[in-house]
């Protein structure tokens, strides 16, 4: 299998394992989003790491089985494509790429999906799908403009460059940058303390944020608004609230 479900302290680690590149071809495509719904599912699975391993997160797609595609292939397959890389970002849970080496095209599309994005200090991000006479088509043109903005992410898309960590940090497109050999130990513990926390109350959180970002701001507070009052019918608001009362703020421990 091209990619590995691993939990472990609550942390579901979806592991690219397409050696050298993890080159995202369909296969690939189709088993992440075969993983990402069951880590969706799956109640031991409270928050998730995407991983590409110690060298490389991934490269892109596989130009070489892509090359082989004519139009009408890739009419049938656009579709799949985005729905495997949806079904992470869908995941309704806390979820952190951790970044290593090359994240590129479609690689970069798949940290996109996540909540939070730590790099190593040898990570290098870009999108650069024009150099091959195409776009982004696994939601790049939507998820990079809505994090740092249209005009970067033109940039990005249109002249296909490639941004070191550093850059990366400074354009918003990743949010913490360490040693490499850190990646992974830093996203598994970001990943294992919010595990720890209310699972349902940041189900709601991560919803109505993302429903916000895509939507005007009445329906985003409404949104808010049904999840803020719907959570006072919860265990876990007794828990943290009578916590807050008898021993100070955060002290509570969630189920």
């Amino acid at each position: 299998m091209t990619v590995h479900l691993e939990v472990a302290e609550g942390v579901g680690t979806l592991r690219l394992d397409r050696p050298p590149m993890n080159a995202l071809d369909v296969a690939t495509q189709d088993r992440l989003k075969e993983l990402a719904e069951e880590a969706t599912r799956r109640e031991d699975v409270r928050a998730v790491v995407i991983y590409g391993g110690e060298k490389v997160f991934a490269a892109g797609a596989d130009i070489k089985e892509m090359q082989a595609m004519d139009h009408t292939a890739m009419v049938l397959r656009a579709r799949g494509l985005q729905d495997s890389f949806t079904a992470v970002a869908r995941i309704p849970k806390p979820v952190v790429a951790a970044v290593t080496g090359y994240a590129l095209g479609g690689g970069c599309e798949l940290a996109l999906c996540a909540d939070y994005r730590i790099a190593g200090e040898n990570a290098k991000l870009g999108q650069p799908e024009i150099l091959l006479g195409l776009i982004p088509g696994a939601g790049g043109t939507q998820r990079l403009a809505r994090l740092v903005g249209p005009s970067k992410a033109k940039d990005l898309i249109f002249t296909g460059r490639q941004v070191k960590a550093d850059e990366a940090l400074a354009l918003g497109l990743v949010d913490r940058v360490v040693p490499a050999d850190e990646v992974y130990t830093q996203a598994h513990a970001w990943a294992a303390r919010l595990a720890q926390g209310p699972a349902l109350a940041l189900r709601a959180a991560k919803e109505s944020v993302d429903t916000g970002l895509e939507t005007d701001i009445d329906t985003g507070l409404a949104v808010e608004r049904n999840w803020f009052a719907g959570l006072f019918a919860t265990e876990d608001r007794e828990r943290g609230m009578r916590s807050f009362v008898e021993e100070g703020p955060g002290k509570a421990k969630f189920l």
